[in-house]
């Protein structure tokens, strides 16, 4: 179950002017379940339907309102995804390297639809592990090169080929299907201890 929560956690998160966009994006996440034994409910308890992430430079934190997942951090200094669990102290590690999936083809679609007064673009990742859609607009950009060793979750891959951070994305796959729509936007300077581990934090590298 964890290993399904993480793969989750990691897609939404990882799932935001002519330099990189700085500050706070807020996601509203449904998800239909294909897993024996776990309803769309539980499945969505246990995500939450809000994600508030926030990006600065290299780094981002993911907050969800799950009953399992709580956070997830990633620091551009160690490339590592940092995953905090309800009801367990021990953040658990993924490195950025690491990544079970791989990218087949891509397709890109011009001005696919409109999202909070943005125009996106549509970039769809047809993966080993089933179909992923970014929609994406040129006025929320990030530099590709500060994720180039974030290859876990096909996350450098779409950047590369988008260069901005999603407000909209689809994945379909064999265990689950997602959508994140964000339904708020909101620029704003931010510390950088924002993105610090906690103090005397206990870290293990995940077993999923």
């Amino acid at each position: 179950m964890k290993q399904l929560l993480l793969t989750l956690a990691l897609l939404v998160s990882g799932l935001a002017a002519a330099q990189n966009f700085e500050g706070k994006i807020v996601y509203h996440n449904t998800y239909t379940s294909k897993t024996p034994g776990l309803s769309d409910g539980q499945l969505s308890d246990l995500m939450g339907d809000v994600q508030t992430w926030y990006l600065k430079g290299g780094d981002y934190r993911s907050e969800l309102n799950g009953t399992q997942m709580v956070w997830q951090l990633y620091r551009h200094s160690d490339n590592k995804l940092y995953s905090k669990f309800a009801g367990s102290e021990t953040l658990l590690w993924q490195a950025g390297t690491s990544n079970p999936d791989s990218v087949l083809s891509t397709t890109l679609r011009k001005g696919a639809t409109e999202i909070l007064g943005y125009q996106c673009d549509e970039l769809t990742l047809v993966c080993r592990s089933g179909i992923q859609k970014y929609y994406f607009s040129s006025r929320l950009p990030v530099q590709p090169e500060l994720y180039k060793g974030h290859r876990y979750a096909n996350w450098y891959t779409y950047l590369s080929k988008a260069g901005a951070v999603p407000l909209k994305i689809i994945i379909e796959t064999a265990q689950f299907s997602m959508q994140s729509v964000a339904t708020g936007v909101h620029p704003f300077p931010l510390s950088a201890t924002s993105f610090a581990l906690p103090a005397n934090a206990q870290t293990a590298k995940s077993p999923y």
